[in-house]
């Protein structure tokens, strides 16, 4: 299945993804208003039963949402694949390197990621998101894929400037809006193992990074089983595997997102998130009042 979280009108919900449309499950599955919710109670089978309906919405009459827009955690995973260790002159790392988002740095599916007022170094980072789907501390690798809900497509916009300001990356990765999560997710059923599956990002039609999931440094599993260790993941939880090569900063000359661009990122067996990129536009009072 593939679920996407969506507004439609003032009211957020969640809903089947089919080639005619959306269903909105939020509306019929009133226990579970939203996709964690869904989540958490283990329901994912009452979707399944939903697949027959007729949808509610064409896709014109929606705005996408991040695909789970409130996650209790999210955590993204630094250097994780060898091109990218390699073009960043970065050492193999003997455990992941894990830096966390706030679900505020994150839009949805043809939403605009927003470059900030602060700088111009807006760097794009194609990667593939994990949506957690039951709980679990200590998670044994071997176990590890039981606890996976679905996948999902992730842009991990960079302001690299402040990403940079010490060894932490949590400033350049949480200006409002930098982040997109999407289109929607799609459930483990379809992509038994995936490892097989290929990433691509693309920048205004230019395809800027390329890689199998395969190369990842620390797979999914092993991205789990780690997390889970110090900390219990639960049901919407987010872990955002990491880019490959070819990142705009290690570019000569560096290569940064500007006001209408478009980026996409594609991940085989899930879809496209294609994103337009807008500069942060401050209201004349608000800039006053500052």
């Amino acid at each position: 299945m593939k679920i996407a979280s969506f507004k439609a009108g003032p009211t957020a919900t969640y809903g089947l993804v089919t080639n005619a449309g959306i269903i909105d499950a939020g509306k019929r599955l009133k226990d579970w208003p939203t996709l964690k919710t869904l989540l958490a109670n283990g329901s994912l089978d009452a979707l399944g039963a939903l697949q027959s309906e007729r949808p509610d919405y064409a896709f014109a009459e929606i705005e996408l949402l991040p695909t789970v827009p409130d996650p209790d955690k999210i955590f993204c995973i630094g250097v994780n694949y060898a091109t990218h260790l390699a073009e960043s002159g970065h050492p193999t790392p003997p455990h992941p390197m894990i830096f966390t988002r706030f679900a505020n740095s994150q839009v949805g599916g043809g939403q605009p990621m927003i470059r900030p007022l602060e700088s111009e170094r807006f760097d794009y980072e194609g990667e593939m998101a994990v949506i957690i789907g039951k709980a679990g501390r200590r998670i044994s690798r071997e176990t590890a894929l039981a606890h996976v809900a679905g996948y999902a497509c992730y842009n991990d916009g960079s302001i690299r400037d402040w990403q940079r300001h010490t060894s932490q990356f949590a400033p350049g990765k949480n200006f409002v809006g930098t982040g997109a999560f999407g289109p929607w997710m799609v459930t483990t059923d379809e992509i038994p193992d995936i490892s097989k599956q290929t990433i691509a990002t693309r920048l205004n039609g230019v395809e800027v990074q390329a890689a199998p999931i395969s190369d990842l440094v620390f797979d999914v599993p092993a991205l789990i089983a780690y997390c889970s260790t110090f900390t219990e993941l639960v049901p919407g939880d987010v872990i955002v595997t990491g880019t490959t090569g070819g990142v705009g900063a290690y570019r000569t000359p560096p290569l940064w997102m500007k006001d209408g661009d478009v980026v996409e990122v594609e991940v085989s067996g899930i879809g496209v998130l294609r994103n337009p990129v807008k500069d942060e536009v401050v209201a004349a009072a608000a800039t006053r009042a500052a």
